[in-house]
């Protein structure tokens, strides 16, 4: 199959689909790769490192979208990429339709079969391709948090961990998934105040056993998330209904609690955000302030760290692309009911159900 591997365009996405590695263990198994010119310069490969994996380079994204019969990408195609698709092409890549039905129509117009990390699923009921970016952006939520939580930055000026004779910061994660998890961790680690909700009592239990009274685990309810964020220092938004859109769980009335100066990270953002106040914002333009609080709500957090996130990520999904290259979709999706999931538009139609509800 020829596998084609564009730049990625979104503002400040420095990540990659494929590594030379994985381009070459592709071309092993008998595979044409195609790879933009300047496609892995973010992470520090060249084309020649590409060249010499066996790609062939391509000048542009036009050619490159042209000469491929699988496009494999990390973030969601903009606009003018959606339509270089064709029909008879499949796109893997992440997606997040539920939130952004502009580029949901423009998949649907093209006619091609879209392959949704976020939403294929392992035996277990897992995401498996979207962990290690939930993984990513858990841990960068308090990293990030952190910073604006500084007086140069606009916050406050409180140390997350305090000092012997000042209390540390407290913390409100509000979702127990992969990103809330990796997020309650970090900032026990820097010694927070750390308050962790989750809606699923089986999970809150898992929790609760792995924070082993680190850190207050407790069941997520408006009331009691309201009580929490009083004079809070740092939230971290983590809610996730795969291939949905995010409940928002935080309204502004909750927020305004936390008192001026304080800090949101909306974690969620990609699925539409789970906080009432949050909208989409670019590593360009990281942040805003609604009701006295400092909002970041960057859709692409893990390309603030391309190259830890783009090996993360080739670690999950290329098996699936040498089953689907191998197989071809519809083979691979048969025989893997996890893989069918995944794809949420083929033919001109929206099939994960999810996305329909999302955007009808």
């Amino acid at each position: 199959m020829k596998i084609g591997v564009p730049r990625e365009i979104k503002n400040h996405e420095y990540r990659v689909g494929l590594v030379p590695d994985a381009v070459r263990a592709l071309v092993a198994a008998g595979h044409q790769l195609i790879v933009e010119r300047g496609a892995g310069a973010g992470i520090g490969f060249s084309d020649s490192d590409y060249a010499a994996a066996g790609a062939s380079i391509a000048q542009s994204g036009e050619e490159t979208f042209r000469g491929a019969e699988l496009v494999v990408k990390v973030k969601e195609p903009q606009l003018e990429e959606c339509r270089r698709l064709t029909r008879d092409q499949v796109l893997f890549t992440y997606l997040h339709l539920a939130a952004d039905r502009a580029q949901a129509e423009a998949l649907v117009a093209s006619g091609c079969t879209a392959i949704a990390y976020e939403t294929v699923a392992a035996p277990d009921g897992s995401l498996p391709l979207l962990t290690p970016m939930s993984e990513v952006a858990g841990r960068m939520a308090v990293q990030v948090g952190a910073q604006y939580c500084t007086k140069a930055f606009g916050g406050r000026g409180v140390l997350l961990g305090g000092v012997p004779g000042v209390a540390p910061a407290r913390v409100v994660v509000v979702g127990g998934g992969v990103s809330g998890r990796h997020a309650a961790e970090m900032a026990v680690g820097l010694r927070a105040d750390v308050t962790l909700f989750e809606l699923s009592v089986p999970r809150l239990r898992e929790l609760d056993q792995h924070f082993a009274g680190r850190a207050r685990v407790l069941l997520s309810s408006p009331r009691a998330i309201e009580a929490a964020l009083e004079g809070a220092d740092l939230l971290i938004g983590a809610v996730l209904v795969p291939g949905a859109a995010a409940p928002r769980v935080v309204t502004r009335a909750m927020l305004r609690r936390m008192g001026a100066g304080a800090v949101a990270v909306d974690i969620a953002i990609d699925q539409g955000g789970c906080l009432e106040s949050s909208r989409p914002t670019s590593h360009a333009d990281p942040v805003f302030v609604e009701e006295g609080v400092i909002h970041y709500c960057v859709t692409n957090m893990p390309g603030a760290v391309p190259r830890t996130s783009t090996f993360a990520l080739n670690n999950v999904t290329v098996p699936y692309v040498h089953r689907i290259a191998s197989l071809g979709w519809q083979e691979a999706a048969a025989r893997d009911p996890g893989l069918r999931v995944g794809v949420n538009i083929s033919a001109g139609r929206i099939l994960h159900p999810a996305v329909q509800r999302a955007l009808q």
